[in-house]
């Protein structure tokens, strides 16, 4: 059975559906992100800091581990999309040198995690040419990235966002969207004095295949903060 998001009365259950595969066409993407020191200017949360760098082109990636041989053997499972916006996932080992490259070419990176046994010393991060698309810090053994992008033949519905703060300070956030060959657009603003914010979709927001999407932030001063959002994936 196929999902029908445009319906007389909405449903409350659409998310238990998808969860139980109940909807053929239909799959869940739920993001969440995490910024130790986001300041007074616009910030992606994520955990590498600052605004989020997208590959222009399809790149092998390179993971390196920061207590470099101490961590032979870690095994990272890195997920993405291909220059074709199709869906790629790689799991690598780092050798001795705490470090392992993909074979395969990633134009978008937006999720990676430990895969073994192994837990790394270090923080690991994903990267090509001193630009880092990733990073699995210590302790979390994945990454936490409020970042995605919809894959080709994918229509995405956002039906939540959610923003916390763990000190009392002022915070804006936003939720940013990009077609390919545009530019951001803002999707959804709000503004809060360190109280936790949750909005959920009654009309669930539509996202075209191959756009970008990412929660931001700023504060009144340096703090840490966390975002996420649920998309719910229908076959295009």
């Amino acid at each position: 059975m196929g999902i029908q998001l445009i319906q007389t009365t909405p449903r409350s259950d659409i998310g238990w559906g998808v969860a139980l595969d109940e909807f053929d066409d239909c799959s869940a993407i739920d993001k969440f992100g995490y910024n130790s020191d986001i300041s007074t200017t616009y910030e992606t949360v994520w955990d590498g800091g600052g605004a989020y760098a997208y590959p222009g082109s399809a790149l092998a990636m390179t993971a390196t581990s920061a207590s470099g041989a101490t961590d032979n053997g870690v095994t990272i499972l890195i997920e993405g999309l291909d220059t074709n916006y199709n869906v790629l996932t790689e799991t690598v080992t780092l050798a001795g040198s705490g470090t392992a490259t993909t074979s395969g070419e990633f134009l978008r990176v937006y999720r990676a995690y430990v895969t073994g046994a192994t837990a790394p010393a270090g923080n690991i991060t994903i990267a090509n040419g001193g630009t880092t698309y990733a990073q699995i810090t210590t302790p979390y053994n994945q990454t936490l990235m409020a970042v995605y992008t919809i894959p080709r033949r994918k229509k995405g519905w956002l039906v939540a966002v959610k923003i916390s703060t763990e000190k009392q300070k002022e915070i804006q956030g936003r939720i940013i969207t990009r077609q390919p060959g545009g530019v951001f657009l803002t999707k959804g603003i709000i503004g809060t004095f360190g109280v936790p914010f949750q909005r959920k979709w009654v009309v669930p927001l539509a996202i075209p295949e191959k756009t970008d999407i990412e929660i931001q932030a700023y504060a009144g001063a340096n703090t840490s903060i966390a975002a996420g959002f649920e998309i719910i994936l229908q076959d295009a």
